[in-house]
């Protein structure tokens, strides 16, 4: 099969499931080329615990994903979560040299906001510039060109534990692919399921996955705020499995079918079939039994999202509201309750301004695998800011600092 020089692929490697998607860049855009699925059988809480199995289940998505879009996958832009992620702000200072803006002073100030003491059992993954500040005027997105005597820069730094990074670059390189660079989900989510204009006015950007829900708030057009729960739809399906004490597959199946995060949306009338353990027989129930088992859980992964943007600071700086994705979200209500429980409009999140499979990935399940690829069109040719930014673009990026990570493995 061909390797094609326009094509992006996005790895979503996720805790219930891992998806490849394959990006053709056009004169037009981004067309969605091919999708590969499998569930993912070594991975918890969004980190690798079974090298093993992860690098099955990669080969099964890639293969796929190959098969459908007709190309080689040798490389990806991988995403990683989990509750080791920590994110904060920095802010970095320094003199303009000859009165103007250069590339090069741009590079300083942002070498100057991130040189913040880091453990050394924790990587920076993303340095992202919110805001420059020339002689005391804010706001500047661009400061190139630009007269002054006084540059700063206020950036949001991103860190991940470095065995989580190494063992998702050890598990892709086993499935015979290339780690181009590795993308926090909610910030790739967020080039899929959110606007310009409510990134601007502010808006925040729920993920609830399989292991863990992704928090990441934006204001003004930049990222300000990034937090992980380490809970998830998997949740939902252990409190069915012992609420309606069925086998875990068969509560996962009926959380996706008949699941109701609102009590109040279910009609009393209503029952469900509930296989039972051991061959016993099926039970019929009331689906409002299983609403009420639903409706804590999912209540409590927003009260403690909800928690998290107020510890933030930033919760009254979204006026364009909350945006909730990931394939938890797919359960009925979800966003009603989300929008009672905030007091903001709330709506979900699918891929947007994409073409091709647009029918197909339709659906909040494949915002993070399509965002990945979004990234990955955007800074291909090494605009924008992140780890070693400046002229180096994104893949030589990604590859240099898996050099570093791996030092004298290879």
């Amino acid at each position: 099969m061909p390797k094609l020089e326009n094509r992006v692929v996005g790895l979503d490697i996720g805790t219930t499931k891992i998806l490849a998607v394959v990006g053709e860049i056009t004169d037009k855009g981004l067309d969605i080329v091919g999708i590969g699925s499998s569930p993912s059988h070594g991975m918890r809480k969004g980190v690798v615990v079974n090298i093993d199995s992860t690098v099955e289940s990669i080969k099964k998505a890639v293969e796929e994903a190959e098969l459908m879009a007709g190309i080689e996958i040798d490389g990806v832009i991988a995403g990683i979560a989990g509750s080791h992620i920590k994110g904060f702000n920095s802010r970095g200072v320094i003199a303009i040299k000859d009165r103007e803006v250069t590339q090069g002073d741009i590079e300083r100030v942002i070498d100057a906001a991130k040189a913040v003491a880091i453990p050394m059992d924790r990587e920076v993954l993303h340095v992202l510039p919110q805001q420059f500040v020339i002689d005391e005027q804010d706001g500047i997105k661009k400061p190139l060109g630009m007269s002054g005597v006084r540059l700063e820069a206020e950036v949001h730094i991103v860190t991940g534990a470095v065995t989580s990074a190494q063992n998702i670059i050890k598990s892709c390189n086993r499935a015979g692919l290339e780690v181009h660079d590795l993308v926090l989900q909610q910030l790739a989510s967020s080039y899929a399921a959110l606007t310009e204009e409510e990134k601007e006015l502010g808006v925040a950007l729920i993920d609830i996955g399989g292991g863990t829900t992704d928090i990441a708030i934006f204001h003004q057009g930049s990222l300000w705020h990034t937090s992980v729960i380490a809970l998830g739809g998997n949740h939902v399906t252990n409190d069915i499995a012992v609420g309606l004490r069925t086998p875990p597959a068969e509560a996962e199946k009926i959380k996706r079918k008949y699941g109701c995060a609102m009590a109040a949306l279910v009609r009393p009338e209503e029952s469900i079939e509930v296989p039972s353990v051991s061959g016993r027989e099926s039970r019929t129930l009331s689906r409002m039994v299983l609403a009420e088992i639903v409706q804590p859980r999912v209540e409590e992964i927003l009260e403690l999202a909800k928690h998290e943007m107020e510890k933030s600071g930033f919760l009254e700086m979204i006026p364009s509201g909350v945006v909730v994705t990931g394939g938890s979200v797919l359960l009925e209500g979800l966003p009603e309750l989300a929008d009672q429980m905030f007091d903001l409009p709330v709506r979900r999140g699918t891929p947007r301004d994409v073409g091709g499979m647009v029918t197909v990935i339709d659906s909040p399940v494949y915002t993070t695998g399509v965002g990945l690829v979004l990234y990955g069109m955007h800074h291909r040719d090494g605009k924008g800011f992140g780890v070693g930014s400046g002229k180096t673009g994104l893949f030589r990026r990604g590859a240099h600092r898996v050099r570093e990570w791996f030092g004298g493995y290879f």
